[in-house]
């Protein structure tokens, strides 16, 4: 399933924490926003990551799931192109 996530993290160490998280699991598309394609465990994953390199009371990630007939019907104005799967991953 594809998510869109956002961040806004006040602090630069949490900010990094945070980046670093999402780049495990999909591609940056904008300075604060990923798109990642996660099944459940990589969403159980992603979410564990978050809580734990956020401070709630002053930061803030929002997640939002897209499915095949939204996300199929993303709109790009300018730069970019639209998520896929990669077909093939070196390890």
């Amino acid at each position: 399933m594809l998510y869109l996530i956002s961040y806004d993290v006040t602090d630069d160490s949490r900010r990094r924490h945070v980046f670093e998280a999402l780049k495990d699991f999909g591609r940056r598309v904008q300075y604060s926003v990923f798109e990642c394609n996660l099944d459940e465990k990589g969403l159980e994953e992603v979410l564990e990551r978050l809580e734990f390199a956020i401070d709630p009371a002053m930061d803030s990630c929002r997640l939002y799931r897209l499915c095949e007939g939204c996300a199929g019907r993303v709109r790009i104005l300018g730069r970019g192109d639209r998520y896929s799967e990669p077909d093939f991953v070196i390890v």
